[in-house]
């Protein structure tokens, strides 16, 4: 099994995206238009998820199992709050009903893996009530994984809803990168400025960032480069609750021979120091690390801050830590004081390095 937060290669090594290329240039893009990426607590249409179903990343045919039986949990729990639809081939869909509520709908869009954060449709929206989607040209995190159907999902969507698509090139992930709504953007540079993407430099590809996603200002941190095949996703360490407040999850104290932990901090110090496109000071609520688990792997995420925020409910997980369990959704609680906290165990996704974050991604209502 190839987790997303192990090293190990499979398919080609990393080409990148020419950001010189004309085609990418001559594209239109979002903020051009008027689009933006909303903030995700505002009101959905509906939740997209995608089923896992390639043996050639699960070769554990009794763990790739366990997993559907995760994901189809966290559908069935948002199920309850707003609309879902689980991406798959036909070929599965007799056997994934079976987990699946009723409420759940299927669309008959092939898929390779669960990370619909990553490869599902990124919809924008702009103030006259249209909505597009905008394209991140996704290629596996660096090529570090093959997903041939993966990639040609949010292409699949835009064709099957009628939407146009914006398209400047850029290559990453929705999860690199955390917006406000209003203008303002975070990300870890590991990600983005990273050849296994994109070859520009920062400056290059900040611009065609805030383009994507209708921004204004962006705030970098370094963030860490291949010790996970995502170069540290800035969504499992920080999200805008709202515009000026991020919630971050740290340990009491930086672990000098830890990098994560360092680069945790460091993430910690930029914010705190900074502010966003509105001139406010970002005010940071943490959240803490669970240390008593119950799955001990170096692979495991055990990420609190990687929660989905749905119509009326926080969906987020707990990892067996029962003090750090308790007090994270009590935090949560606070936060978003008008939805119902909806904690799930998800381990399996856990341990192939994502949280339910990394597996959803919502359709705002317009």
């Amino acid at each position: 099994m190839i987790t997303r937060r192990s090293l190990l290669q499979h398919g080609a090594c990393a080409a990148g995206f020419n950001l010189m290329a004309g085609s990418a240039l001559a594209a239109p893009s979002a903020k051009m238009q008027g689009f933006r990426y909303p903030e995700e607590a505002g009101p959905h249409e509906r939740t997209f998820m995608q089923w896992p179903v390639s043996r050639k990343v699960y070769d554990d045919a009794v763990f790739l199992e366990m997993l559907q039986k995760t994901i189809a949990v966290i559908a069935n729990s948002i199920s309850g709050f707003e609309p879902v639809v689980m991406l798959m081939d036909k070929s599965h869909q007799m056997q994934a009903r079976k987990l699946l509520g009723a409420a759940v709908e299927i669309w008959d869009i092939a898929t390779d893996d669960l990370w619909a954060r990553d490869s599902g449709p990124s919809f924008v929206i702009n103030t006259s009530g249209a909505i597009a989607l905008t394209q991140f040209n996704f290629n596996g995190w660096g090529n570090k994984q093959v997903h041939g159907n993966d990639g040609k999902i949010a292409a699949k969507i835009a064709e099957r809803l009628g939407l146009q698509i914006f398209d400047n090139g850029l290559v990453g992930e929705a999860g690199g990168v955390e917006s406000d709504g209003a203008g303002t953007l975070i990300a870890h540079e590991s990600s983005w400025v990273n050849p296994n993407r994109n070859k520009g430099g920062r400056e290059q590809v900040e611009k065609l960032l805030l383009e994507a996603m209708g921004g204004e200002r962006m705030i970098w941190a370094p963030g860490i480069k291949g010790a996970d095949i995502t170069d540290y996703h800035i969504d499992a360490l920080a999200r805008f609750v709202k515009p000026g407040m991020v919630v971050l999850q740290l340990p009491d104290e930086v672990d000098p021979n830890d990098p994560w932990s360092r680069s945790a901090f460091e993430t910690y110090d930029i914010l705190i120091a900074n502010t966003d496109y509105s001139k406010r000071a970002m005010e940071l609520v943490l959240l803490p690390e669970p240390v008593n688990i119950r799955v001990k792997s170096d692979d495991f995420v055990a990420s609190y801050v990687n929660y989905y925020v749905c119509n009326g409910a926080v969906i987020a997980s707990n990892f067996g830590d029962k003090n750090a369990d308790a007090e994270a959704a009590a935090t949560l609680a606070k936060l978003y004081p008008d939805r119902e906290i909806v904690v799930l165990n998800t381990d399996p996704v856990g341990e192939v390095g994502g949280g339910i974050h990394c597996a959803t991604h919502q359709q705002p209502r317009v």
